[in-house]
């Protein structure tokens, strides 16, 4: 669900290239794949999108009042008995919750970018949140393929915080010219063993999310977690990353990353 067809066009390409991409990397068949395109039904129509739901999850912008006007229409929406789970990386689970007439149906469902790749789902665990729905949580990620962990309901949970303060550092080292972006994400990968260094991994979070999680972060736990000059600027010039074609580095508009757009310095690419 989402609300216009712009995005939902979008998402289903999305949803397209990536299955293409397994087939074609050997790690699922075309028959696979074929099977899950039928699973996928976009619409713009809450009502339809959540009616008869087991379980509905949430991935809205990182904005308190925007998930909590959604929730009390979902609850309107979805059956009585189904699970609500919010997938925000840093907001209070406990007041977003708090909107519903059964805030014990609850809780946090927080993935990993990519999310096709990535193992981990934390399950965070709000003030009313019962048993039973983080049980039910539990077995939907499973069978989605996720390991889970259970975080207690408090700002940035156990792995935004400290994804938040490798990503921030980052810009305040870019800011400061200690290396070129580029150097800067291959220290991350190659040195530490991530995945994904963390202004690309910014790149694909959005920027703008990155900022939202950082000041709810210092808003709740003090100055260690202010953002960086850097980040700010980006966002304020509309450089919110992959999504919009441009962050710390240049996407094409499939989001694949553009040859020139190795970043030399913080604010110049090369080629630019």
């Amino acid at each position: 669900h989402d609300v216009g067809e712009q995005p939902l066009s979008a998402g289903v390409a999305r949803v397209e290239r990536d299955l293409d991409g397994a087939v074609s990397r050997g790690r699922m068949d075309a028959e696979t794949a074929a099977a899950a395109r039928a699973r996928v039904t976009a619409t713009s129509d809450l009502q339809a999108a959540a009616h008869g739901a087991a379980l509905v999850i949430e991935a809205v912008v990182e904005d308190m009042a925007v998930k909590r006007r959604l929730f009390a229409d979902v609850q309107a929406a979805a059956p009585s008995g189904a699970v609500l789970a919010t997938n925000t990386s840093a907001l209070s689970v406990t007041e977003i919750m708090a909107v519903l007439d059964d805030p014990g149906r609850g809780l946090g469902m927080h993935f990993f970018n990519p999310v096709r790749a990535m193992l981990l789902c934390e399950l965070v665990v709000g003030l009313e949140t019962r048993d039973e729905t983080v049980a039910a949580a539990e077995a939907a990620a499973a069978a989605m393929g996720k390991q889970t962990v259970r975080v207690r309901d408090v700002a940035g949970f156990a792995t935004s915080r400290i994804n938040a303060v490798i990503g921030n550092e980052a810009f305040f080292m870019l800011a400061e010219d200690v290396a070129s972006a580029e150097d800067i994400d291959t220290a991350v990968k190659l040195g530490l063993n991530h995945p994904m260094g963390p202004l690309e991994m910014a790149d694909l979070v959005g920027l703008d999310v990155r900022l939202a999680v950082l000041t709810e972060l210092r808003r709740s736990l003090g100055d260690k977690y202010r953002p960086a000059p850097l980040l700010e600027t980006y966002v304020r010039a509309g450089r919110l990353g992959r999504k919009v074609g441009r962050g710390v580095y240049r996407y094409d508009a499939a989001g694949d990353r553009l040859p020139d757009g190795r970043p030399t310095r913080a604010g110049r690419a090369a080629g630019s």
